[in-house]
């Protein structure tokens, strides 16, 4: 496919911001004093420090021309500031890449994205872990599941855990539910159909009850080695229309932490509980729904 021709605007618009050109007016710009200074003839001197503020003009008339043509990235202040320097690094080139607007707040560790944003991003972060090499090569998951099916309609997310497993990373998932819609027949078995569909890919799933969590354990996350957490703090629809989400580049352990405080180990994990649930379930879903039967089973969960 043939390049399209660039008219004679673009081409001295491009010749104007060109690094040399601008390297070059500066350098003029500083010999021209000293020699100016450094001249006898009042005339020469007269000359040559109109040509200087000239040249003042030109760098300044520059420099506000490319701040309104190109759209910069603050950069951190301090690298290491952030729980992975590297992995933060390739997420915030990638971003200026793309050049999303609004994502200055990346040089502060945390970033908001909005709707459709966050399953493109969600993506791009599981990518970058693996490209970063950052360790534990591990991610963490925790989903507030109102609505089962909504979850398999996240096709590139899934098809990027995919990838990050076959490269050697691990995932648990832990799903959050109402004691209410574990009540329920269809919720039942949307759920467990999403689970079977996530061991498939070789994720570890746990569950826990929304009911008994603190309000501050009951958050949607999703935490990427000890380099990243994506929280959710509006939850999106089908349809990516609405929603809002928070990429946190600092203070990661502390979401490590929190998650790690309902997954839990032994009987009381949260794998050890959707194994007594699931055990329970799955029969009654192939004959006749008992919700008494149920509710005895989530009562003791």
């Amino acid at each position: 496919m043939t390049a399209p021709r660039r008219g004679p605007a673009s081409r001295a618009a491009d010749a104007l911001a060109s690094p040399v050109l601008n390297n070059l007016i500066g350098l003029v710009g500083i010999v021209t004093p000293i020699v100016a200074w450094l001249s006898a003839r009042g005339t020469a001197k007269n000359v040559l420090l109109v040509a200087e503020t000239v040249i003042v003009m030109v760098l300044v008339g520059s420099h506000i021309w490319l701040r309104q043509r190109f759209i910069t990235l603050r950069r951190a202040n301090n690298l290491r500031s952030m729980d992975d320097a590297h992995y933060y690094d390739l997420v915030r080139a990638k971003l200026e890449n793309e050049l999303i607007a609004d994502y200055n707040a990346v040089a502060d560790g945390h970033v908001q994205v909005y709707a459709g944003e966050v399953p493109r991003l969600s993506v791009m972060l599981v990518n970058t872990l693996v490209e970063s090499g950052s360790q534990p090569q591990r991610i963490l998951a925790a989903d507030l599941t109102t609505n089962p099916a909504l979850l398999t309609g996240r096709r590139d997310y899934l098809a990027a855990n995919r990838q990050f497993l076959q490269n050697g990373g691990t995932i648990n998932r832990l799903f959050i539910a109402f004691e209410s819609d574990l009540l329920r027949e269809d919720y039942a078995r949307d759920l467990l159909n999403v689970i079977t569909h996530h061991r498939d890919l070789g994720v570890s799933c746990g569950l826990a009850v929304r009911d008994r969590l603190r309000a501050d354990q009951a958050v949607d996350v999703v935490i990427l080695s000890r380099a990243a957490a994506l929280v959710e703090e509006e939850q999106g629809d089908a349809d990516y229309t609405k929603g809002r989400s928070t990429m946190h580049f600092k203070g990661v352990d502390r979401w490590i932490s929190r998650f790690e405080s309902i997954w839990g180990n032994g009987t009381d994990s949260a794998p050890t509980t959707l194994r007594t649930y699931e055990t329970a379930v799955r029969p009654l879903l192939e004959t006749t729904w008992d919700e008494d039967r149920v509710r005895h089973v989530v009562d003791k969960l």
